[in-house]
């Protein structure tokens, strides 16, 4: 059977100056009477109701009007951590610890906008890999910006084009300022396999009343017949433990050593000796002078 079209789509035969009217059906529009009542309806929330409040909107523009306020100006830089150290503060006398960080050959790779990827970044590297050890499609990726291959690359999120450092540009420890505040980004200490105890804290069970040898175990996973019957998802549980990205936020940058590219942070940051660590401005604190920073690195290039 040919389908069939609704009253309002049928064409006439004849032409507007002749036309007969038992060619003409009237339009009939469905009304669906039927359907299926959420059982969890979504309830407005007191929160969100105010003449306040700007109006959210799903448009890429709205995106990223709303984290202006959260991107750094500047990009960051790629360390590799070096251990603990301390310094002493010649006013006070007072001894501080600190974390050295050393920048190995940190140069901008690529850029990403706007109108081709959705969001401004530079994309950095760091050290040096043997052209043999990397892929092709990395290789045409390195050529077509004209740098070397790099040990470590990422990228670092930025407001907007202003923060589009020119492609090739070598970042020195003097891209930083002693006295700002940066934030580290790494992974943690990995420490395989781990019970609850260890890894989530819980208390263990008794040493008496029936207990045997399960004093460090977890005991029920799931609740009875009102909650399912079943394990709820997220469940703490003994596995994995560390090897998880952490941030470290606001520390101080205590001393910078340009020829040797050392940055000596305040306090201690998440990884062992040898990984890598991403620093960049601090979004919780006021960003720095660019003045002085952008002629130090120029003098120094």
């Amino acid at each position: 059977m040919p389908p069939r079209l609704s009253g309002s789509l049928i064409q006439l035969p004849f032409s507007l100056g002749a036309v007969n009217p038992q060619y003409i059906l009237p339009a009939t529009n469905s009304i669906r009477t039927f359907g299926i009542r959420s059982l969890n309806p979504p309830k407005p929330s007191r929160f969100n109701v105010s003449p306040n409040l700007p109006v959210l909107k799903s448009t890429p523009t709205a995106a990223l009007e709303r984290k202006a306020a959260t991107l750094p100006l500047r990009t960051g830089v790629i360390a590799i951590k070096k251990g603990m150290s301390a310094i002493f503060d010649p006013e006070t006398g007072k001894r501080i610890p600190c974390t050295v960080l050393q920048l190995d050959r940190v140069q901008v790779v690529a850029h990403k906008t706007r109108d081709v990827h959705g969001y401004y970044a530079v994309q950095v590297g760091s050290g040096w890999k043997h052209p043999k050890n990397v892929t092709k499609a990395l290789l045409g990726h390195y050529s077509g910006q004209g740098v070397s291959p790099k040990r470590h690359v990422y990228e670092f999120r930025v407001k907007d084009e202003s923060g589009l450092v020119p492609v090739g540009k070598l970042l020195n420890a003097n891209w930083f300022q002693e006295g700002q505040y940066v934030d580290a980004r790494s992974n943690s200490k990995g420490k395989g396999f781990a019970g609850v105890m260890k890894r989530h804290g819980f208390g263990g069970q008794d040493r008496s009343h029936g207990v045997s040898l399960t004093h460090r175990s977890l005991g029920s996973a799931g609740p009875s017949q009102g909650g399912g019957s079943r394990v709820y998802p997220g469940k703490k549980m003994a596995g994995n433990m560390g090897n998880e990205q952490n941030t470290v936020q606001n520390l101080k940058v205590l001393k910078v050593d340009v020829e040797n590219g050392l940055v000596l942070v305040n306090g201690s940051v998440s990884g062992p000796r040898g990984c890598v660590i991403r620093i960049q401005d601090a979004i919780k604190k006021p960003w720095p002078t660019f003045a002085e920073t952008t002629e130090a690195t120029e003098t120094s290039t």
